[in-house]
């Protein structure tokens, strides 16, 4: 890895914490679905004469998976390196925020594979972590200059698919960091055994970067937490890494919860995998 992609690889070690309660979808590498594959996803649109509210164009994730098995045509989503501050042994947890505020984010991931004629998989891990609003990693604080207490835990973990092939994941709006525009990383792993609040074993079958909206992004970091990081952010479209073999993929369908930014957004994307 270059140092223009991400910061070096430092050392970390992923801690449980104790006192823890608890992709537009677009198939293929590049701007257009496969011809009879899932369904397009229209990107949300941000207006800012009307509060930069977005709404999607496209059917549920339940209906995207179901075209999916159907047509047995699917494209896999590019793989993106994991960067430096990945950690193993991810909780596996629906809401990864602790006591991170920021903007809420619903994800809800559909993932097919392309091996079984698109049919969704059920079982697997959707792991994903991001930064805090000021751009710092757990496990890897001090990495954007901001001193804050590290558990190694949060804005980072992982749901099960269900039969549908659906994980959801609530989590904040993620900050930003020097070189990098704002992003998500994401492994989806397969044959996994799940422990008491995490997992060992199995096999990783996707490694990829979720991303947003330049213009509600905008929005966003604007808003306190986010603007209290001073640091300098890279814009989507000169970020090293988006739409680099077809990362543009992992562009997220946003969609408002209410009639503002700081409301939230739900987050949704079909994730194709190949399990052979």
């Amino acid at each position: 890895m270059t140092g223009n992609q991400e910061h070096q690889e430092q050392p970390g070690r992923h801690r449980r914490n104790t006192g823890v309660q608890r992709r537009r979808v677009l198939i293929g590498g590049g701007t257009a679905a496969v011809a009879g594959g899932l369904a397009i996803a229209g990107i949300a649109s941000a207006d800012p004469a009307d509060n930069r509210t977005a709404t999607a164009t496209t059917t549920d994730a339940t209906a995207s998976a179901s075209a999916s098995a159907s047509s047995g045509v699917c494209t896999l989503n590019a793989e993106v390196t994991e960067g430096p501050y990945s950690l193993d042994g991810a909780l596996v947890r629906e809401d990864i925020r602790e006591d991170k505020e920021g903007v809420e984010v619903r994800y809800t991931f559909t993932v097919v594979d392309q091996d079984s004629d698109c049919a969704p998989l059920a079982d697997a891990l959707v792991e994903i972590w991001h930064c805090d609003s000021l751009g710092e990693y757990s496990g890897f604080v001090g990495g954007n200059g901001h001193q804050e207490e590290d558990n190694g835990t949060f804005l980072r973990g992982g749901r099960m698919t269900d039969a549908n092939g659906q994980a959801s994941i609530t989590s904040v709006w993620p900050g930003h960091y020097v070189s990098r525009a704002v992003h998500v990383h994401m492994r989806v792993h397969t044959d996994v055994t799940l422990t008491d609040d995490s997992y060992t074993g199995g096999e990783v079958v996707h490694t990829g970067q979720l991303f947003f909206d330049p213009d509600i992004n905008e929005a966003v970091q604007a808003l306190s937490p986010y603007s209290d990081n001073t640091t300098q952010e890279t814009a989507l479209a000169d970020d090293t890494i988006y739409d680099d073999g077809g990362a543009s993929s992992g562009l997220l369908t946003l969609t408002a919860l209410g009639t503002g930014v700081s409301d939230g957004y739900t987050a949704t994307l079909t994730v194709g995998v190949g399990t052979a």
